[in-house]
């Protein structure tokens, strides 16, 4: 568990734009809930590192305008029996 919330804020941006993660493929990763990768990167960031928040705010637009695709996607699967992944 990080201690230093503004360093996990940044670590958690960092992986989020090198992997281009979603907040849950984050928050599996750090092992901390989804909530709360999404309050470090909105509200924290901000004011700790505001390059690095432009940068991954642009993903996380990206990923909201593309989760309904994704949520339909894994349906499909879980109707066809397949696993997620």
């Amino acid at each position: 568990m990080h201690t230093n919330i503004e360093e996990r804020a940044c670590e958690l941006a960092e992986y989020i734009i090198e992997n281009k993660a979603t907040v849950r493929a984050a928050a599996k990763q750090f092992g901390i809930s989804k909530s709360t990768v999404h309050k470090d990167l909105t509200e924290r960031l901000k004011t700790v590192n505001p390059p690095l928040y432009g940068r991954v705010r642009e993903l996380l637009d990206i990923n909201k305008a593309e989760r309904h695709i994704r949520g339909g996607m894994a349906t499909k699967r879980k109707y066809k029996g397949e696993q997620a992944d």
